[in-house]
């Protein structure tokens, strides 16, 4: 699981960051890769990047403002131009469709892919075999949404000294043992995975949270996650204005990542009236709150680890 920042800046690009995306890239788990919303000059950004577009399968839109969405009709077509032809799911709010297929309609655009859609609201859910995502309202002009990803445990690691005592020696049969539920040997004796593999490693979570204000009662559903993503528009001095705007300080990113129990917070979206020279002032003060932040920039990277808990 790695996390790609593509854009990190907020309501229009600047010299220093283009406006928001972000993709969850799970080459090693899938093979895929999850992009979180699509502002303009995306797929410019991609190509200095080891995005590849025809790997995204699904696209996550937090809510239907400009600065998230603008680069998702340009994205889509440039999918297929870039060899893209298996499908994509795009989930997001209400009209969301609508604004994608005018888009993709008035232009004349033909996808080489098959294109579904998916409207979410507060509470929506999926899993797969390897992942479970839900969505969660937040508090901004337009209705805007935090996912919830969460990688389900993965099986222990196989107890050779019990295959040993069994009779059992090193060799392919082991990878047989763990790959299956129950495994029947040449002579009749019968293995059960569950009781020659030790306990199941708890999976990575990560908590993406779009536009919002701050609220305490969003620390309740990204408790405990390994990673949290959340905007940071404005420096602390500027609460008034960021609950005004619908926004979020660095300060305020910082008290959810406390309050929440998460391990790193990664802080977005600046606003374009901060620049270079202002990030380390805006780091302290987010340091001093919750140390384990970073304030990211177009083209950050960074593993999803799991750290040892208590």
């Amino acid at each position: 699981m790695e996390l790609y920042f593509l854009g990190t800046g907020s309501g229009v690009p600047s010299k220093e960051r283009n406006v928001s995306s972000l993709v969850l890239r799970l080459i090693e788990e899938t093979g895929k890769s999850w992009m979180f919303d699509c502002g303009e000059g995306t797929q410019h950004q991609i190509l200095d990047s080891p995005v590849k577009a025809r790997r995204i399968e699904k696209v996550f839109i937090t809510h239907l403002h400009g600065d998230h969405i603008y680069g998702l009709p340009g994205f889509l077509s440039s999918r297929s131009f870039q060899g893209g032809t298996e499908p994509l799911t795009v989930y997001g709010p209400e009209g969301l469709q609508e604004f994608v297929e005018s888009a993709l309609r008035i232009s004349g655009t033909h996808l080489t892919y098959d294109l579904h859609f998916r409207t979410i609201e507060d509470g929506f859910s999926e899993e797969n075999k390897q992942f479970e995502i839900s969505a969660h309202l937040l508090e901004h002009g337009l209705p805007s949404y935090g996912f919830f990803i969460k990688e389900k445990p993965k099986p222990g690691a196989l107890q050779k000294e019990k295959l040993e005592a069994m009779g059992i020696h090193p060799g392919p049969v082991y990878q047989t043992i763990k790959n299956q539920e129950t495994t029947v040997l040449e002579d009749g004796t019968v293995i059960k995975r569950s009781d020659v593999l030790s306990a199941p490693k708890p999976g990575r979570s990560v908590a993406i949270l779009g536009d919002t204000r701050f609220r305490e009662r969003h620390t309740e559903w990204i408790k405990g996650a390994d990673v949290l993503i959340h905007e940071g528009t404005f420096e602390g001095k500027e609460s008034r204005m960021a609950y005004d705007y619908y926004h979020s300080t660095v300060v305020q990113a910082a008290e959810t990542a406390a309050q929440s129990g998460v391990d790193t917070l990664y802080v977005n979206h600046l606003s374009s009236r901060y620049q270079k020279e202002d990030i380390a002032r805006l780091l302290a003060e987010a340091r001093e709150v919750f140390p384990d932040t970073f304030i990211v920039h177009d083209h950050f990277h960074t593993s999803v680890v799991r750290k040892e808990r208590q």
